[in-house]
């Protein structure tokens, strides 16, 4: 007895010791900033990665391995139902319609719709000592030396692009191919002068324009810059190749205490449907597919790169699309029974789910549990708050005005967050979600599902009003069954656009001017 009894306390104090020194591992993963990426794809639809719709007509191996093996939000929301106010939002955790840009899009050329000293994740994260890169589609603007057709100067740096904007470096596109400027730009200068002219294709691929030589020496009608060089089905291989020797690049500073975060905003599967040839027929969804199977190789290119690097597990990989799927939706539909936007009401452009609702995954192995999936609504406003959470920092009153931190939903899926989500359509029409409760403020999609406006005649519904947990189709409006709901949500989101802020703060300033669509607040009548 007097034996056992020392061997079993100098087991105990062996046990002891390992836990905590497992705890102290664990601890110490925690505490050590990760790596961040941004992989945002262009108009992909929610239905459009196979992990998350088992009757996809092709397959993201690449995607699914991040739903897999991470957390998935069920229900996440780009900011808009179209590209620039949504990356604008991203960046700066701020709804992009409390800028000047009240609907629709920006162009290539022209000032930033980021203001000069807005808070971005770069420039946060650069300021908390990491690497800031971004490789691939800007279309917030930059400023070009003279205008399109006269007195351009290719060889002057453009201004007020992203490395103005918290990134150290940039590679890419200034912004959609169907806006031009077409060639590859990197920090501030452009490689290859756009000194030709181009115009959307419609004979070459079917279903889908090109952006494709031959180019012409003379400015045409609906003609953009393009550089002799460029070659549209080139153009996800070449980001994706630029992103893992980034990737390389940085791995040595990354392990010794200098991450990287790496913003990775890809051109697909917007139009043109411009497939790199090695991947032109494979998939069972037409172009479209085969569009899709490439970007999902070019998705795990950057995932093979960590991993190779060893960087895999304490990298936060954030995945997600700028909004729903282009309107050639249908098309997938009826042709292969492929649902881009599974059951959901309309597309991109639109306020009804299928504008807005998108895949929200993150994956970094240190930290999420694998398989974890939140169903509360939350939006890409929010990855601001969340980086900012992870790292340690506090944002300033001025910063992520709209921002809300979902690290505790990353670590637990019953975590929830008392807040409303404002959805915003092409034409400036508002929308907003509070739990189950969405209230979209017009009657009509608001984008390009017809009719895209209603004028209610008297005694009709002004709006609608849909339960999103028994109806997430928005089939049946309730509005004049529950008129209670409609008063609470309109007071709701008119607080949320008069603060200049939806989370806790000092009212913000918002610019005001020319926004018709505020047709239920004094702001319609001060301000139109």
């Amino acid at each position: 007895m007097k034996k056992i009894i020392p061997q079993f306390l100098v087991f105990l104090i062996c046990l002891i010791s390992n836990v905590n020194n497992l705890l102290a591992q664990e601890n110490d993963q925690l505490d050590e900033k990760p790596n961040i990426i941004i992989i945002y794809t262009d108009d992909q639809g929610v239905g459009d990665v196979s992990a998350l719709n088992p009757n996809a007509k092709f397959k993201t191996p690449n995607m699914d391995k991040l739903a897999n093996e991470g957390v998935v939000f069920t229900d996440g929301h780009s900011s808009d139902a179209v590209c620039t106010p949504s990356r604008y939002t991203l960046l700066t955790g701020r709804y992009s319609w409390r800028t000047s840009l009240k609907k629709g899009v920006l162009g290539a050329d022209g000032p930033c719709l980021i203001e000069k000293d807005r808070t971005t994740i770069a420039s946060l994260l650069k300021e908390n000592g990491y690497n800031t890169a971004m490789i691939g589609k800007w279309h917030l603007q930059m400023e070009f030396e003279g205008e399109k057709g006269k007195g351009r100067d290719w060889s002057k740096p453009f201004t007020d692009g992203p490395i103005e904007k918290g990134f150290d470096y940039f590679f890419g596109i200034s912004a959609s191919m169907n806006y031009g400027i077409l060639t590859y730009l990197e920090n501030d200068r452009v490689l290859d002068a756009p000194t030709l002219f181009t115009k959307k294709k419609m004979n070459i691929t079917p279903r889908t324009y090109r952006m494709t030589p031959p180019y012409e020496k003379e400015l045409g009608r609906g003609y953009v810059e393009v550089a002799p060089s460029f070659n549209d089905e080139l153009v996800l291989e070449t980001f994706a190749n630029k992103a893992v020797e980034y990737i390389n690049k940085s791995s040595s500073e990354a392990k010794n205490g200098k991450p990287f975060f790496l913003y990775f905003p890809l051109t697909s599967p917007h139009l043109p449907h411009c497939t790199h040839p090695d991947f032109q027929g494979k998939s069972d969804c037409g172009n479209y597919g085969d569009f899709m199977q490439e970007t999902d190789f070019r998705v795990g290119q950057v995932l093979d790169a960590l991993k190779a690097n060893g960087l895999e597990e304490n990298t936060l990989v954030i995945f997600s699309s700028d909004n729903g799927a282009e309107s050639n939706y249908k098309y997938q539909r009826d042709t292969y029974q492929h649902y881009s936007c599974m059951n959901f009401k309309g597309g991109k452009r639109d306020i009804y789910e299928g504008g807005h609702r998108v895949p929200f995954l993150m994956r970094w192995p240190n930290a999420i549990n694998a398989g974890l999936k939140v169903d509360e609504p939350v939006c890409q406003s929010d990855y601001l708050a969340t980086i900012a959470d992870i790292i340690g920092v506090e944002l300033a009153d001025n910063e992520g005005e709209d921002s809300y931190s979902l690290y505790p939903m990353m670590k637990n899926k019953d975590a929830t967050v008392d807040r409303a989500v404002i959805h915003h359509s092409i034409t400036g029409h508002f929308a907003i979600r509070e739990g189950k409760w969405k209230l979209n403020m017009l009657r009509g999609s608001g984008g390009s599902l017809k009719p895209v406006v209603v004028e209610p005649k008297e005694g009709e519904a002004l709006y609608e009003l849909y339960n999103m947990e028994n109806d997430p189709g928005e089939t049946t409006n309730l509005y004049f069954k529950y008129p209670n709901i409609v008063e609470k949500l309109k007071e709701k989101i008119t607080e949320i656009i008069k603060n200049g802020r939806s989370t806790d703060g000092t009212p913000q300033p918002f610019v005001k001017e020319k926004w018709k669509q505020l047709t239920w607040m004094d702001l319609y009548h001060e301000f139109k």
